[in-house]
């Protein structure tokens, strides 16, 4: 089995999981690569990523609680942000380790790169100042010019998102602290992450003063976040980097020049609706997919999504987004068919699969709400709280 070298890890997936009895290690490792086998296709198939030395070891730390087993799972990588994140979901699936029902849940996707390049400026900026004497050294002069730069990041709001001057009315809303950086490093300051894939409050609430520009990197998981940070935010602009390419690597005349060609919200999403219909039939109506739901609305759906955290349950609701039903997430599926009253709204606790949207699409659902989404549709509005 290939082993994955500390230089080439590029994030690291911090999860929590939850038990019912007695377990060991290797029962968590265990039900990590069966459970996960076959959901994302053979590329993602966490075996041979492992043996390809794109997974390092799994690491699993582990305490008895009365009658339960709690612990933290730790899984480095050197994928790309957007197969990361699908692993990370991945994982969130899982329902059984070993004997017992259990629930897995990320708590957080650490740039480890990041960490190491904040360790190395601030390193290098002491070295710097230990130095006698004085250098006409072009390479140190634009070192401190690039320091200065970067140094300026900031935290904004409760959730501590990393950030650079935001006090103007146009911002730039980037995924996470590495494209801070990378943005900060080409000169554009006006930037904030969103510190992952899921939405934050704070970018909401920025949104309803501010003129935004997303600006994601180049590949599906690009795409899925326009889709979910539109849907819940008041989002002007569209700026995706290259295929295939992050934001985070692009050079500083990339930025500038993609940032450029930003285009506004309405036609991208014609854009990409003329696109789906060339391939599939199905334009992305986004307008006429559901009605526009109200402020009320969202936070009663908020407020549902909170109250049913942890418990493995959906909510079923009616177009006046009352009660239905309640059902078990597992076999979702099956137990969403054998309802009577068909729902309008489901609130889910966990992570919502393919499957899961496939099912909620059969029953003519118009709108799901969950903390994540491992798929999209063009058919429900999705919602992230």
């Amino acid at each position: 089995m290939a082993k994955i070298s500390p230089v080439s890890i590029k994030y690291m997936i911090h999860a929590n999981f939850t038990a019912e009895g007695a377990l060991e290690k290797p029962d968590v490792i265990g039900a990590i690569f069966g459970q996960t086998e076959g959901l994302l296709g053979a590329e993602l198939e966490m075996r041979e990523l492992q043996k390809e030395g794109k997974i390092g070891r799994i690491e699993v730390d582990l305490e008895r609680r009365d009658k339960m087993t709690v612990g933290k799972i730790k899984i480095p990588t050197a994928l790309d942000q957007s197969e990361t994140t699908l692993i990370a979901a991945a994982i969130e699936t899982i329902e059984r380790i070993g004997p017992s029902d259990s629930q897995i849940e990320v708590e957080r996707i650490e740039d480890v790169r990041g960490s190491k390049r904040e360790y190395i400026l601030e390193r290098a900026k002491k070295l710097m100042s230990e130095i006698k004497g004085s250098t006409d050294s072009r390479e140190i002069s634009n070192e401190i010019k690039d320091s200065a730069k970067t140094s300026s990041i900031q935290e904004y709001g409760d959730e501590k998102l990393p950030c650079g001057n935001i006090s103007g009315k146009e911002i730039i809303v980037v995924e996470g602290r590495a494209d801070v950086v990378n943005l900060l490093r080409a000169g554009v300051t006006n930037v904030i992450a969103m510190n992952g894939t899921k939405m934050p409050n704070a970018i909401r609430e920025l949104g309803k003063e501010k003129e935004i520009t997303l600006f994601v990197d180049g590949d599906r998981g690009g795409k899925l976040i326009i889709q979910n940070v539109s849907e819940n935010a008041d989002v002007d602009y569209i700026v995706m980097a290259p295929d295939g390419k992050e934001v985070e690597e692009l050079a500083g005349k990339e930025i500038l020049m993609n940032l450029r060609k930003k285009v506004p919200l309405n036609e991208y999403l014609k854009r990409e609706g003329m696109q789906r219909r060339e391939n599939n039939g199905n334009g992305f109506q986004r307008s006429s997919r559901t009605k526009e739901l109200s402020d009320e609305e969202k936070e009663k759906l908020k407020k549902i999504l909170r109250e049913i955290e942890d418990s493995g349950r959906a909510v079923l609701l009616d177009d006046s987004l009352n009660k239905i039903k309640e059902i078990s997430v597992r076999g979702f599926g099956g137990s969403l068919r054998r309802v009577n009253e068909k729902p309008y709204a489901i609130v889910l606790d966990g992570t919502v699969t393919g499957s899961i949207i496939d099912s909620a699409e059969d029953v003519g659902c118009k709108v799901l709400v969950a903390r994540n989404f491992a798929a999209t549709s063009n058919n429900i509005k999705l919602l992230s709280f």
